[in-house]
């Protein structure tokens, strides 16, 4: 390993953060003042998983904790792959670069940023950019010997990197199938929820690891199995904690209420950006009060008071045409809403309905094996081929969720109603 990136890994880390998953998290004093910035201790006051404490109260940890976390990984795997060989085309300032981008690579995030991906918002990584080439953070990103720069074009895909070797390389890293963000979050989200799918051997996965200056990260083949335990437990995760009905129908409430803000003009997607959890809420509530009814949904979320899950089926066969679209959601749930209250005798407005459709879900496993000579698809993985897709499919149900109010006056009804009525509706 070369001198220059030695120092860049190891030299001066003499500041001690206590982690609950990993230990003792040294950074330089440098390092130590960006987790010290306005912007870093917002993430204190973002819950890293939503409305998921109010299934399992344990998952109360915050974004900051994540972003340390992936900080912690990065140093780790940046070191082991200088050893074998990445030093060749890695500098001290890229280094630096890297570790900042990866301990701000949330700093952008507001709440519920990843379940608002369909909203006409700017993601949390373009955000993420530009907080970091603004001041104070572009300063302490120099001071810590890395580059704002560098640092933010890491985060943002959309920042050409100007074919920079070395920039493309750490995207790869923070980026990909094995990569320190999936690789912290698994691990942190099931301990605090509790739940043992998500716990993964870093230390054998960091021993297959090998460096390529373009693809990032190759793994021997001695590495299927560690991938094969990620993407089961990222599926195991995925079906009973990110996406449970209890959570889909918390962050369906406060999307629609959202959505209705945007699309009305009363809410600006700038409203939105810096927020915190208590700040959101802050801003529904007022909004409430101005008698934009809708944010009560977005309230109601907050305080656990969830609408009933009438009805679900798979993806493939009962959401057609527009209702994928969010935009175009509200024009299903008003009929829905209106067939229900025909089909039952109940009064029930499109506002006391939800119809939650899942983003498209994907594995990433385009790592390369070494020893197979193959990518991971085409590799003796049990996930190789279609296996993942299918995976993938079966988590993606849409759900049908209805008001309390109305719901359990005619529990039985509604859900024999909206399961005859629910596909002539998405196929109009």
């Amino acid at each position: 390993m070369s001198r220059s990136i030695n120092a860049a890994l190891h030299s001066g880390f003499t500041e001690p953060a206590r982690d609950t998953l990993w230990g003792h998290i040294y950074l330089t004093p440098e390092l130590k003042s960006i987790t010290r910035a306005n912007a870093f201790i917002r993430l204190h006051r973002i819950a890293q998983l939503g409305p998921a404490n109010f299934c399992y109260p344990g998952a109360t940890h915050s974004r900051a904790a994540h972003s340390l976390g992936v900080y912690h990984l990065t140093r780790r795997m940046l070191s082991i792959l200088c050893e074998r060989g990445a030093a060749e085309w890695l500098s001290f300032r890229g280094a630096r670069s890297m570790l900042c981008a990866a301990l701000l690579h949330d700093a952008g995030h507001f709440p519920y940023a990843h379940s608002l991906k369909e909203l006409p918002l700017a993601s949390h990584e373009e955000l993420s950019g530009v907080l970091i080439r603004s001041s104070p953070i572009n300063q302490m990103i120099a001071d810590a010997g890395g580059d704002p720069e560098i640092s933010a074009a890491i985060v943002d895909s959309k920042i050409d990197a100007k074919g920079d070797t070395e920039i493309l390389f750490y995207r790869k890293l923070l980026s990909g199938c094995l990569d320190p963000d999936k690789l912290d979050y698994l691990n942190r989200d099931a301990r605090y929820c509790g739940v043992p799918y998500g716990a993964q051997d870093i230390d054998f996965i960091f021993s297959t690891f090998h460096p390529h200056i373009e693809r990032g990260v190759d793994i021997t083949s001695r590495g299927i199995p560690s991938v094969e335990a990620l993407l089961f437990s990222k599926y195991m995760m995925y079906r009973s904690v990110y996406w449970h009905h209890s959570v889909r129908c918390a962050t369906a409430m406060v999307k629609k209420s959202l959505l209705a803000g945007l699309t009305e003009g009363v809410l600006q997607p700038e409203d939105l950006y810096n927020l915190t959890d208590a700040g959101l809420l802050t801003l529904m509530a007022r909004m409430l009060e101005r008698g934009h009814k809708l944010f009560a949904l977005g309230v109601r979320a907050y305080e656990g008071q969830f609408f009933s899950l009438a009805a679900e089926f798979p993806f493939d066969g009962a959401a057609r045409r527009g209702l994928s679209d969010i935009m175009e959601r509200p024009r299903y749930e008003k009929k829905l809403a209106a067939a229900l209250s025909s089909g039952t005798g109940a009064a029930l407005s499109e506002d006391q309905i939800i119809i939650d459709v899942p983003e498209p879900f994907r594995f990433e496993t385009g790592l390369f094996v070494r020893g197979e000579n193959c990518l991971f698809d085409e590799s003796t993985s049990f996930f190789a081929g279609k296996t993942a897709q299918a995976f993938g499919k079966s988590l993606r149900v849409v759900r049908v969720f209805i008001d309390d109010a109305v719901y359990r006056e005619r529990e039985a009804l509604f859900s024999a109603a909206a399961r005859t009525i629910f596909d002539s509706v998405a196929g109009e």
